[in-house]
């Protein structure tokens, strides 16, 4: 059986399948449209943004090849190309020569404003439901989303805040940050909390802490 034939969407699941793969298509469509007009392909979009709310220790070229689900090399391009533009700028990682980072130029950073609302539109159709739709669409999107990351098809970038490795001021007077991550087993500032971490695990759900 399959969704993308019509005559096999009698089921309820089949024909939400077929919505989540049309939203994923407008999505697709939206990145492409503000693409051709800022002269960025959509993996360019999608680096830029990563570049302004990943958490610090993972701004380098690893870290955007895993963000972006590509290989070192295809990340090296993209990378090549913002750079070529002057919209990022890298550089060897002082304690490690042999990473990469990468940051935004003040001229990226311009870029990266206009690219903050290509999500309005699907924003937009969310919050036109009711505020019970609204309630049971964010439980199932999220229990759906859950289900791919755990078969390793989608990795979820969220910030600190609600993830099961975060003890919120565990220790206050430590200079260096008041909060901690079980998982790094380090330090959190207050300013970096807020950013995305590709090693989010939402309260709840379990994950081993690597060793």
């Amino acid at each position: 059986m399959s969704s993308f034939d019509p005559k096999q969407r009698t089921t309820v699941g089949g024909q939400i399948t077929i919505a989540l793969y049309r939203i994923a298509q407008a999505i697709d469509y939206l990145l492409r449209e503000r693409g051709k007009t800022m002269r960025l392909s959509p993996a360019q979009i999608q680096a830029l943004l990563f570049l302004r709310y990943a958490r610090p220790g993972v701004r380098t070229m690893g870290g955007l090849a895993q963000r972006l689900g590509v290989t070192y090399a295809t990340a090296s391009g993209v990378a090549d190309a913002l750079e070529g533009k002057q919209l990022i700028a890298r550089a060897p990682l002082p304690d490690d020569q042999r990473v990469v980072t990468l940051s935004l130029t003040d001229a990226g950073e311009v870029q990266t404003d206009q690219l903050e609302n290509i999500l309005d539109e699907i924003e937009m159709a969310v919050n036109d439901l009711p505020d019970a739709d609204q309630a049971a669409l964010f439980r199932a999107t999220r229990a759906v989303v859950a289900r791919l990351q755990q078969r390793g098809y989608v990795r979820v970038y969220e910030m600190c805040w609600g993830c099961q490795f975060f003890r919120r001021n565990a220790h206050p007077d430590d200079p260096r940050g008041p909060h901690h991550c079980a998982f790094v087993d380090a330090p959190l500032a207050e300013s970096v909390t807020f950013f995305e971490c590709p090693d989010f695990v939402p309260t709840g759900e379990h994950r081993e802490v690597e060793s």
